[in-house]
Order: C-alpha cells, then structure tokens, then sequence
C-alpha cells in the first residue's frame, strides 16, 4: 500500500511523535524516562520487599491499595506526557497577511516603510482588560492566558508551564492529568513511606537488630530513603497546585503576578468562578476541549502547498535582513531614496567605519559625475565607492520624514578631493550606536517607540553616507 503522509510528519513545531501520531511528546525526553524508572523502580522494590511480609502481618490489602496507587499514578502520569497540551494552529499564508495588514502601522503617510506590529491588543474579560500578545512566530494574537514555548515553539492554550518530569507542556488539555498525577503520586509516596518504616519497625521488634532487619529487608531501605528526600518536594507541588486550582490560576499567571493586588489599584484574577468549589470544578471536572492540530489528518496537496509557503516565509522573517534599497521616481524637487540594511549597504558600511578603502576608487573629482549619477539612479551598488567618513559632530538632525532628499542634478565639478582617515575610537563607537546594520534585532521585544527611534537612527547613519 502506498504511504499515506499524515499532518503529524509536517508539524511545524519541535515536538516529537509516536505510535503514527497518535503519541505526542516534547523534543526532550530524557527526564521523563527517569520519573518513569524511579516510581516504577521505587514500587517494584515495595512489592517485592514490603507487601509479602505486611499482607501477612497486618492485612492483605495494603497490596491492593498499593497496587491501585501505582496504577492511578502511571495512568495519569502517561495521559499527560502523551496528549496535547492544547497547541494553537499557526496561521496560514492569508490569515497572516490579513492579520498584519489590518496592524501594519505606517511610519509616514508618504512613506512605504512600515514598522513591526505592535504586540498587544487588549480585550474585556468581564469588564477587566487583558492583554493579547502578537506571536512572530505563529503569526497569531495568542488568546488569553497562551502563551509560547520557546522548547517546543508552539502557542499553548492556558499555559500552566513546560515540564521536563512528564516531557510535555502542560496545558489546556492536560493540566487535570497533571494535578491528578501530582497528587496520587504524593499518595503513593507517603504510603510507600510507611509501609517501608513499619516493616523495619516490625522486623527489630521480633528482638533482631536493626542491622539484621536491614539484611533481611535491604528493599525497604532504599526505598525509604527514596520516598523520604522525594516525598517533601512532592507534596510542596501537590500543595502549590491545589492552591492554583481553587483560585483557578496558572503556574505562569502566578510567577508573573499577573492577578496580584498592586500598589494604589486592585487586579482581581477575571477567570475566577466566584469560589473553591467552582473553580475547582471549571479546572479539573468541565468538559475537555478537541484537540486543534489534527495530527493524525491526511495531508492533501493543498494543505502540503500551504505548509511549504508557511516555511519559507518563516524563513524569511527569520533572517536578519529586513529591507533593501528602494528608488521612486524623480519627483519635481529631488529624488526621494528610501534606505533600509542590505548586504551591499553593510559591507560598504564596515568599509567607512573602519577607514578601509578600494584601490579602484582613491578620491571624487569630475570624472566621477557619471558614477554619481549611476547610484543615484540604483545603478551602481554602495560598495563600490570608496568615500570618506563624515564627522558625526557635523551631521545636521533630520526632519521627522523617514527618507533621504537626493537632489536629481548634481554639481560635481566643485567636489574637492577626499581621503579616507580612520576616526578615532570614541567616534567610532558614536557612529556605530547610532544604526542597526548588524545588531541582534529582537521584534518581539520592540515597542512602537524604541521602533521609531532606531529606524530614525538607522537613517541618520545612511544619510551620513
């Protein structure tokens, strides 16, 4: 039979899937199989060691009881390491670019130059403000309470936290297997605990040693002091859980204090249902959403088209080039050059900053009318010149208009010759703070002001140039 591709094979994120979709995990495991081996470990010993000697002593159902926990905390523990944990789709090609388009804000009126979108909208959740975050990465407004892991790169719905312990987010769709798993686990480990203890207890009561009962029962002694340094971290993050999910909370809302009472206003938590038992209710007892991703849907080549386009935009806004150099039509006054970074105009750039120069090019004179016209009219790349820093003391402020006025008709025969000179360090240092040619932009860390300003910055250096 021929393969059939599943959408679980193009998921754009970097989790990790088993069993043809139906499994999925986190790209890092390694940790999960650890919880697995110490809870299985730690109650096989208990079964072996322990459970013959107290099912004849005390009663045959600690056993069961056993058995029941172990049971309990392995389910809970593999339905959240496995499900979804509530992934938002990505936005496809049209809905990011009808997203952008309607808050794409424009820096001029004239201008063609846009800034990043804002990244925030806020919405009324009965009557309180909350904010919605633009993801770059998703191309979406997360919803309120997402937010986006940056190990598995996907926008999760009700974010609680990544778990390293279960290998999976923990989500929307999860976080009740999770509290379930926490809580029966604390339960498992206090009653392993003191089972281990009493049987020790039992075996120097009946006039042995300590040591000799150690003999007889080594199990019960590893797992006693197994259960001991484990069962207070556990119990700690059952109690941190519980106390979250009566005032329905997340892990990341309460880190963040998100719903705490500030200094001169209240913030109330808008999700809460008025009480302990309802929101423990809504959390653990409501209906459990679908899942959204389909993963195990068959990919037709229309959604494997989409797919590939949504990759390689992605890649494009990835990379650290965001515009090229632009002309418009002469206009009656001049010609107006828009300016953004590109390879040429950074390499050319590096050239001015660093006093290096080209041996084609040694000064400007009249012979050089045509070249100027010729880069004028974006006929001649940047690099190619060799033309002297400009003292950054002299440059005369721009006008809040984000372009460049380049006069059409240029006089050069009273250009004197130039030489190139180096400029000195604190100089150098000015005029590199003053572009963004080659820095580590961030553009989910931009605000519409800092926005402005660097791109200001930016064009202060080109018109130098």
């Amino acid at each position: 039979m021929p393969h059939v591709t599943r959408k679980w094979e193009l998921f754009p994120g970097r989790n990790r899937f088993c069993c043809d979709g139906r499994v999925m995990m986190a790209p890092q495991t390694g940790v999960f199989y650890v919880t697995v081996c110490l809870i299985a470990g730690t109650s096989g010993l208990f079964f072996v060691f322990d459970c013959p000697f107290l099912a004849v002593h005390i009663t045959p159902a600690i056993p069961v009881v056993g058995g029941l926990l172990f049971i309990f905390v392995m389910s809970a523990l593999l339905r959240t390491s496995f499900s979804d944990p509530g992934v938002i789709p990505r936005a496809t090609t049209d809905e990011a670019a009808y997203i952008e388009k309607q808050i794409e804000v424009p820096n001029d009126g004239n201008s063609k130059i846009h800034r990043p979108p804002p990244r925030t909208k806020e919405v009324l959740v009965k009557g309180q403000p909350v904010k919605m975050k633009y993801c770059f990465t998703c191309k979406i407004f997360r919803p309120p309470r997402a937010s986006h892991c940056s190990l598995c790169d996907n926008c999760v719905e009700r974010f609680d936290h990544h778990c390293p312990w279960v290998g999976n987010c923990v989500g929307r769709r999860n976080y009740r297997y999770f509290y379930a798993f926490i809580v029966s686990l604390a339960f498992l480990c206090v009653f392993i605990l003191a089972c281990a203890i009493t049987h020790l207890i039992m075996l120097t009561r009946d006039s042995k040693p300590f040591l000799e009962a150690v003999r007889i029962s080594p199990g019960s002694v590893v797992v006693g002091v197994i259960c001991f340094f484990s069962v207070w971290s556990i119990l700690g993050l059952a109690g941190f859980h519980t106390h979250l999910t009566t005032s329905n909370q997340t892990t990341n809302e309460d880190i963040k204090g998100s719903f705490s009472i500030k200094v001169g206003e209240g913030s109330s938590n808008p999700y809460s249902q008025g009480n302990i038992c309802g929101n423990c209710f809504y959390v653990l007892c409501g209906p459990a959403p679908p899942s959204l991703i389909d993963r195990r849907g068959i990919v037709t080549p229309e959604y494997r088209a989409e797919q590939e386009k949504v990759g390689d935009d992605s890649v494009i806004t990835n990379s650290k080039t965001y515009g090229t150099v632009e002309v418009v039509q002469p206009q009656p006054n001049g010609t107006t050059v828009q300016t953004n970074p590109s390879t040429e105009l950074t390499g050319s750039m590096n050239n001015l900053v660093t006093g290096q120069h080209s041996p084609q090019i040694e000064s400007m004179n009249g012979s050089t009318t045509n070249s100027v016209s010729q880069l004028v009219t974006n006929e001649v790349p940047l690099a190619s010149l060799n033309i002297a820093p400009i003292d950054i003391d002299e440059i005369a402020p721009l006008p809040s208009r984000q372009s460049v006025v380049v006069s059409s008709t240029l006089d050069t025969s009273s250009i004197p010759s130039v030489t190139v000179t180096p400029l000195s360090a604190s100089r150098l240092r000015l005029l590199q703070d003053t572009t963004m040619i080659e820095s580590a932009l961030d553009l989910d860390s931009l605000e519409d002001a800092s926005v402005g300003r660097g791109s200001q910055a930016g064009l202060i250096k080109m018109g130098a140039v």
